[in-house]
């Protein structure tokens, strides 16, 4: 079920917007400003964002473009709502990121297509490959990845070790168990060499280095609860 934020300060038009979403079977989160909405998004990552421009905390520009120039919340799609419809307010929404724009007074169900057309080109546009964990974010087809916004740099076996035990969905692999799959065609390995490549690799990984446990006589996991 696609989750929506309405970020609009109108009580009135908040309820509207948020009845109508739920009728239709979207989840909803309504905010009636912008710096509380700001405060969880990173953590929820919505579907799609209506956004207010006249906002009494956060204008709705300066949200959007705080959005957008954050790498882990800029493919997050904005519409922007506003009684505001002169050309130059659209195109400065647009330029900042917007990917749509109404103006009041607007139809219900001119709304809640313009959701379903935004919904229809993320999903086209998505990359289900891509891993997301708070500030972490690894691209497998191209081997990038960045730790709350910065580039970090990892060999290929430490890739390939990091994206197996993501990819174990929470199991214990044992170091023979990574051995084999990651260095079969090595005639001298040992155990040592997969801590190793641990160390490096939560020293690479940050904070999130800790998301790497160790399960003694046992092996290693992914646990980010």
């Amino acid at each position: 079920m696609p989750l929506v934020y309405v970020v609009e300060d109108d009580e009135d038009i908040n309820d509207l917007l948020v009845y109508n979403l739920k009728k239709e079977g979207f989840n909803v989160k309504s905010f009636l400003n912008s710096l509380e909405a700001l405060n969880i998004i990173k953590r929820e990552n919505p579907d799609v964002i209506l956004l207010d421009i006249m906002l009494p905390d956060m204008d709705g520009l300066e949200f959007c473009k705080t959005v957008k120039s954050d790498p882990e919340m800029e493919d997050i799609p904005i519409i922007m709502i506003t009684a505001k419809s002169t050309e130059i307010d659209k195109i400065v929404g647009l330029e900042l990121g917007a990917d749509d724009y109404i103006t009041k007074p607007f139809s219900i169900r001119e709304v809640i297509a313009r959701i379903r057309a935004i919904l229809r080109r993320s999903k086209r546009k998505e990359k289900p490959n891509i891993f997301r964990y708070k500030g972490l974010t690894i691209n497998p087809e191209n081997f990038q990845i960045t730790v709350d916004g910065k580039n970090v740099s990892l060999t290929a076996k430490e890739f390939k070790l990091l994206m197996f035990l993501i990819n174990s969905d929470g199991k214990i692999l044992s170091r023979e168990r990574i051995l084999s799959e990651l260095w079969k065609d090595d005639l001298e390995v040992y155990d040592r060499t997969v801590d190793v490549h641990i160390k490096k690799l939560r020293d690479k990984l940050g904070r999130y280095g800790t998301c790497i446990q160790t399960v003694r006589g046992l092996g290693y996991k992914w646990n980010t609860e």
